[in-house]
């Protein structure tokens, strides 16, 4: 699970003034874009799940970070959430332009990135930007407890594993090649031990106890 801490109000913007005063800017900004956007797709392929526990405001390179993770849920009333990055006089640099309109939709996206303005964790719930609100009280306690469903003995984190890498790499791909890619994922895990204890539970009409093997 990840959780993500917005800087100093401010810091990251002060350095980047300072940045340019120097003439050094665009070459930083770059590598610091395409450093963020390989860190992120390794994120997005990792064959664990990665659910972002939104504890605070997640505005700009914040919700950046958590549309590259699986499963966003934010705490009740912690903040607003957005990309204003316009307002700067830039763009969502390290990946917003893309996930946002893949979230939202095309049009969508550009109005809200275009506007720049910030919302509620509600309005992003119904956008689909946000899987679910929690209560704030044990806030963290409660994320935890959602997490271990999808690990041992209640789920088969191989499977969870490779469902997200059938999703992640089949949709940027024709479909023909995203069902292959589905099979190749099936195979692998018909071969595991969760497999069998899977299939053999569902026979003997009892839950199973997966061991991530």
């Amino acid at each position: 699970m990840a959780t993500t801490t917005q800087p100093t109000a401010g810091e990251t913007t002060k350095q980047l003034v300072n940045y340019r005063r120097d003439g050094g800017v665009a070459v930083i900004e770059y590598y610091f874009c395409l450093h963020a956007n390989e860190m992120l797709l390794r994120l997005e392929h990792t064959p664990k799940l990665v659910i972002a526990a939104i504890n605070g405001h997640c505005v700009g390179g914040g919700l950046e970070i958590a549309m590259a993770a699986d499963i966003r849920i934010a705490r009740k009333d912690a903040g607003k959430i957005g990309l204003p990055e316009v307002n700067l006089g830039v763009l969502p640099g390290t990946g917003g332009t893309q996930r946002l309109s893949r979230l939202v939709g095309k049009s969508k996206a550009i109005e809200l990135m275009v506007t720049g303005n910030t919302f509620s964790f509600e309005e992003a719930q119904e956008l689909g930007i946000i899987n679910d609100i929690y209560e704030r009280d044990g806030f963290m306690e409660n994320m935890m407890e959602y997490a271990k469903q999808f690990c041992p003995p209640n789920k088969a984190a191989k499977a969870v594993g490779r469902i997200k890498r059938a999703v992640q790499t089949g949709w940027e791909i024709p479909m023909e090649s995203a069902l292959a890619v589905e099979r190749e994922n099936q195979q692998i895990l018909f071969q595991s031990e969760d497999a069998k204890e899977g299939l053999a539970a569902y026979v003997e009409k009892r839950p199973a106890v997966f061991k991530a093997k």
